[in-house]
């Protein structure tokens, strides 16, 4: 029981924190560049950045299959570099659950850069920093609370994917069965008593995240 309960607890855990490592990188990037850049386009550009918070989980799979499967480009690209496909690995509940988590990171990210008074950053560059000091020394600190809480987030949102993970990444017990799709087996299976205990860890780790959360905004 101990084994059974736990592997899908440590690896939801280990998924969901390289996703948020993802989402963060890619999170800070567009949301600093959308913050302060114009361009033709740009609301069709944001509205694809979040579309997976309005999607069914079930369509962000199919596309992550038609995209990263073995007839897809970047799945191709990947079996040519690696010799391995992609679908049915860790690292395919990884990029799953990076695609559904990434428009919390997002959001937040821009929403903190856009709040900093454009002075403050001139008035950096005046002084000679260039654009990666501005962005390390003035930028993020001033956004930290806004990164920070769409950090807790994401990871929360990447800890509790199930439907574009179950497609893209299967239900392979040791391997890339996550909390979530132990649940959906567990209660298929008539085993209550298991998926009760599942159920509790993730409520419990994402009461703690909103907590962690709403500490950070106050």
């Amino acid at each position: 029981m101990a084994i059974d309960f736990w592997s899908p607890v440590k690896l939801s855990l280990g998924i969901a924190l390289v996703a948020a490592i993802l989402v963060i990188a890619a999170g800070l990037f567009f949301g600093r560049m959308m913050a302060h850049k114009k361009f033709k386009g740009k609301s069709i550009v944001e509205t694809f950045f979040l579309l997976p918070l309005v999607l069914p989980p079930t369509v962000v799979g199919f596309l992550l299959i038609v995209l990263f499967g073995r007839n897809g480009p970047g799945g191709q690209l990947i079996q040519w570099l690696f010799h391995q496909p992609i679908m049915f690995t860790w690292w395919a509940a990884v990029i799953a659950s990076s695609v559904v988590a990434f428009p919390l990171m997002y959001q937040s990210a821009k929403s903190g850069f856009e709040s900093i008074d454009g002075d403050i950053e001139n008035a950096a560059r005046v002084d000679g920093a260039n654009e990666w000091h501005v962005f390390m020394r003035i930028s993020i600190p001033l956004a930290l609370r806004a990164i920070v809480s769409g950090a807790i987030l994401s990871f929360a949102r990447a800890l509790g994917e199930f439907g574009a993970t179950l497609m893209f990444a299967g239900n392979i017990p040791g391997k890339t069965q996550t909390v979530s799709t132990a649940i959906y087996m567990a209660i298929d299976s008539g085993n209550m008593d298991l998926a009760w205990m599942w159920v509790a860890s993730v409520v419990g780790i994402s009461f703690l995240m909103l907590i962690a959360v709403n500490r950070v905004r106050a």
